[in-house]
């Protein structure tokens, strides 16, 4: 069955050895929305080696690991009471597995025994199923809009 396909990976703490797997699946993810956005959003959104390397330095990045792929992740950082999130991504083959809700949640539950109480996400128009995937997930748009890179990105707020 499809929906149990999410639970055959474990989701873990990324490891610098996970570097290419994230930087693959961030990638593939975001690809078919490539002609969506500015070159410089493109690349910050989908980072190479050394981002993924930051991003492992500054936040808690969690991993989807099948065993012989990362086919998920995504990334948190807190700052008292409030955490933001950061790219979130699965392999277009996993969508609709319910590992995305999973590395989701797993996050969520991280940053609440870190002291969070509300979380943020930054997402773009173009990613219509991110949106009503963040919204069914308890997220509410903050009415706050920023410029990414020449293009509009939208903040995502939820109450832990």
């Amino acid at each position: 069955m499809a929906m149990d396909r999410g639970f055959e990976v474990l989701v873990r703490p990324a490891w610098e050895a996970d570097q290419a797997g994230v930087v693959n699946c961030l990638a593939a993810a975001f690809e078919p929305y490539r002609g969506d956005y500015t070159t410089q959003a493109f690349a910050d959104t989908v980072i190479d080696a050394a981002g993924f390397l930051e991003r492992l330095r500054r936040m808690h990045v969690l991993v989807a690991d099948s065993g012989s792929e990362i086919v998920g992740t995504v990334a948190g950082e807190y700052a008292g009471p409030q955490g933001h999130l950061r790219g979130m991504a699965v392999l277009p083959s996993w969508k609709g597995t319910g590992l995305a809700a999973r590395l989701l949640l797993t996050m969520e539950n991280w940053l609440r025994t870190q002291g969070c109480r509300r979380v943020t996400l930054d997402t773009t128009q173009p990613l219509k199923a991110a949106i009503s995937f963040y919204e069914n997930s308890g997220y509410r748009y903050s009415g706050h809009t920023a410029d990414f890179f020449g293009m509009p990105l939208l903040e995502y707020v939820k109450h832990l």
